[in-house]
């Protein structure tokens, strides 16, 4: 199975317009593209600031086909209006080496994963929707530790996230563009049960499991969070994001 996380800042105040948008052109598109299993919009909580179209896929060559065919930029048409307008400084070097400034328009960034465990074998899904909580973990693994890594997800977080209540769905990917970084996935009943999970300290007994595979700046930055008894950690080394399913579909079972 393929992940696909198209992100992009929005216009908050039409973030409601954006869900109705999405599930009309974009999901109902999305339905007959062969090998699209899920689709789903998800939005940052509690900003709406931040959202991700997700998709996932049978196959890799499925995935590139979409893009190649032209329907992703015909979906992405459909709704840049409520992508947020703000550009980003851009710097080139002239032909005479000389630095030219400008601002260019902040385009939507798209990243695909590959997974490499999961928790079942499909999604779980209520009237062919997602679950609507989403909690993402974003990690970034010495390289000689991967493996590692990877053997403690399936073998050990896996198992205890079953018996998490209100954890429905766990699935480690494995970025194919940025080396070395993975990106784990929660989908929880209720916003409750993942704030549970967290404070309740089961996430930290969990991490202290696969801490030591992190990079020497991760766990610099996690010794220091530790010692001034801060609850959260971010960097650029492990990020950790609360979503929000605004609208998706199951497309056909795994």
């Amino acid at each position: 199975m393929f992940l696909r996380f198209v992100y992009s800042r929005l216009k908050s105040e039409l973030v409601e317009e954006f869900r109705k948008t999405y599930t009309e052109k974009v999901i109902a598109r999305l339905e007959k593209v062969p090998g699209c299993l899920y689709c789903g919009l998800i939005v940052t909580e509690p900003d709406k600031a931040e959202g991700i179209s997700l998709t996932l896929w049978e196959t890799l060559e499925q995935q590139e086909n979409y893009e190649k065919s032209g329907q992703y930029l015909e979906n992405l048409n459909n709704v840049r209006k409520f992508l947020s307008d703000s550009s980003i400084q851009k710097v080139n070097l002239s032909g005479d080496l000389k630095l030219e400034y400008g601002f260019v328009q902040n385009e939507p960034e798209i990243s695909s994963y590959s997974s490499i465990a999961q928790s079942d074998d499909s999604i779980p899904s209520r009237e062919n929707e997602f679950i609507a909580n989403l909690r993402l973990v974003t990690v970034k693994i010495q390289p000689d530790k991967l493996l590692e890594f990877r053997q403690l997800y399936n073998d050990k977080i896996i198992p205890e996230l079953r018996k998490v209540k209100g954890c429905r769905f766990a699935v480690l990917s494995e970025s194919m563009e940025t080396t070395n970084e993975l990106i784990s996935i929660t989908f929880w009943d209720s916003e409750a049960d993942m704030d549970n999970y967290e404070r309740g300290g089961k996430f930290t007994e969990l991490n202290d499991i696969v801490k030591h595979t992190y990079t020497d700046a991760f766990r610099w930055k996690l010794a220091k969070s530790e010692h001034d008894s801060k609850k959260t950690v971010t960097g650029d080394d492990l990020q950790v994001k609360y979503y929000r399913l605004l609208t998706g579909k199951v497309f056909k079972k795994q």
